[in-house]
């Protein structure tokens, strides 16, 4: 299968010809007349629309449908990139899912004793095909929560990569790539289960029942 073709194609998450995908899509692309403005418009919807919400991790695999994630206008990194790419998708750009380990060593105190880390197992960004060049597009933290954590937000031209960052505006460490993943023409669900209990062990039995939700979430994230 050719890479446009692979790189076009619906699937289960990425499921673009949803109602919800095609009126999420329709409603920001009015008046792009190119790829690169269609997948920057595209970006900064996804990036400052959906909340990003590091407790939506579970193996709930309807949670990580784009029409889903889209419903409940939250989700960590992997489902944000879905979005992304499902709406990329729609129209007609090519587009891929990348996945990376990284250290965050800026990570809250909370989120640090939740995961018994600073390493984000299995992060979630995309790969747009665009005037011939695969470019990195990394939609996961929103405006609002960059300028409450004293972070810049990563700008998306089309052109260059946007990725993390390795310093703050203060010039302390933050962000560190430490393995990659690969890239994929769907979520790979059983990889990223599999990475993510190796990483979490103590955290599987909540992320089974999806523990970001009601009372698991009450119980062991405040």
């Amino acid at each position: 299968m050719q890479a446009e073709t692979q790189y076009l194609t619906p699937t289960y998450y990425l499921d673009y010809q949803s109602t919800r995908v095609v009126s999420f899509v329709e409603n920001i692309l009015q008046g792009a007349a190119t790829p690169k403005e269609r997948a920057i418009r595209l970006y900064y919807a996804v990036r400052d629309g959906i909340r990003y919400n590091p407790y939506a991790v579970n193996f709930v695999k309807e949670d990580y449908k784009a029409s889903s994630v889209l419903r409940k206008n939250e989700g960590f990194c992997v489902q944000k990139a879905i979005v992304l790419a499902a709406a990329a998708r729609r129209c007609h750009i090519p587009a891929r899912l990348g996945f990376a380990d990284v250290r965050n060593h800026l990570s809250s105190p909370h989120l640090r004793n939740i995961l018994q880390t600073d390493i984000f197992f299995f992060h979630g960004y995309v790969q747009l095909l665009i005037e011939g060049r695969w470019v990195k597009a990394t939609p996961a933290f929103d405006a609002k929560l960059c300028e409450k954590t004293g972070i810049s937000p990563l700008e998306f031209d089309g052109e260059n990569d946007s990725i993390f960052l390795p310093f703050n505006r203060e010039g302390k460490k933050h962000m560190e790539y430490l393995r990659d993943h690969g890239t994929f023409a769907d979520l790979p669900f059983d990889m990223m289960k599999n990475i993510i209990c190796a990483g979490y062990p103590h955290l599987i039995a909540y992320l089974e029942k999806g523990y970001h939700k009601g009372n698991v979430r009450s119980e062991f994230m405040s």
